[in-house]
């Protein structure tokens, strides 16, 4: 399991590679939310995502041998992309296994970063099948998501990163809104500011029918999606929660949220206008329930984390166009 010594040595590795995001603000965000409002915005790390911090975290933590023959990796677009740059800048082969409806952005940054991307159908292929004979047949070494214990330090050097902003700010106590697909952000954040910042909790956000996350840390079980397509938040539909990462959300995390894709739209639009900063869908759902869901929260200052910006043009117009 991930502990708190892994994600420390996860930032020293990453030290001089990752971007320290910053933690933005608006009064006019502060206004709609009705209380103290900060953006950790993730959507300016290397390759758009936090997710090439768990990427160059996994990558680095292996052995050069098994660095040197390759890596595989499966995802909608956002660890894709953190992977292969991260396989890039370490000199190394990557294979991306992606679903075919995958935001075609997405797919060609990931190529453009180097790495073979292999197609699938989501509806009617097994993706894990598929990752497990191609790291076979070609000796690739496969870098999980979400359920993996080097990723998830990585992810969870956002945790530190908070603690330290929200310090400087004068802010001791916080909830701490993040998107959730598997769980690999949530987790890492909520074990980094178990350490670092006590006063604080994080609360799983997640799209509207396609809320597991949610729905599990309610019922203590594992509970599936029934469904993995019908929401524009491509980043974040995952079938269930992570078996490594639900454990460290039952015990450190709040209830979680959901929002609708209309809210999300309106999230993007509000933070182009009051902080010039772009999101995805998926990203965006922790700044739509900070937003638009305040009735269900508690802290009167809350941290939304905007984690990822790779967003197809023509989404990102229509938010615009919409709510701009």
């Amino acid at each position: 399991m991930t502990s708190i010594e892994m994600i420390v040595a996860a930032r020293a590795r990453l030290q001089g590679t990752v971007r320290r995001t910053p933690l933005l603000s608006s009064p006019f965000l502060d206004e709609v939310a009705g209380r103290r409002l900060f953006v950790k915005a993730e959507c300016l790390q290397h390759s758009g995502s936090f997710k090439f911090r768990g990427g160059w975290s996994a990558l680095s933590g292996l052995d050069q041998s098994v660095r040197n023959g390759g890596v595989i990796a499966f995802s909608s677009g956002n660890h894709a992309q953190g992977v292969a740059l991260a396989a890039r800048l370490h000199g190394v082969p990557s294979l991306i296994i992606m679903p075919s409806d995958a935001p075609r952005l997405k797919i060609d940054n990931t190529r453009a970063f180097g790495a073979e991307v292999v197609l699938y159908d989501r509806m009617n292929e097994d993706r894990d099948a598929i990752g497990a004979r191609l790291a076979e047949e070609r000796g690739l070494t496969l870098i999980r998501p979400f359920d993996e214990p080097l990723v998830i330090a990585g992810q969870g050097t956002v945790g530190l990163e908070i603690a330290e902003q929200a310090d400087e700010e004068g802010v001791t106590d916080s909830e701490v809104l993040v998107p959730c697909g598997g769980g690999g952000l949530s987790s890492g954040i909520a074990l980094a500011l178990e350490a670092s910042a006590p006063g604080f909790r994080v609360r799983t956000c997640e799209p509207e029918n396609f809320d597991d996350t949610a729905r599990s840390l309610v019922s203590g079980n594992y509970e599936r999606n029934s469904v993995m397509t019908g929401s524009i938040c491509d980043a974040i539909l995952t079938p269930e929660p992570g078996k490594l990462t639900f454990p460290i959300l039952q015990r450190l995390a709040g209830k979680g949220i959901a929002v609708t894709d209309e809210e999300a739209l309106r999230a993007m639009a509000l933070a182009f206008k009051r902080l010039r900063i772009v999101i995805e869908p998926g990203g965006a759902v922790a700044l739509a329930a900070a937003l638009f869901h305040s009735d269900v929260l508690e802290s009167d200052t809350v941290i939304a984390v905007a984690s990822g910006g790779n967003v197809d043009t023509e989404i990102f117009a229509a938010a615009l166009s919409r709510f701009g």
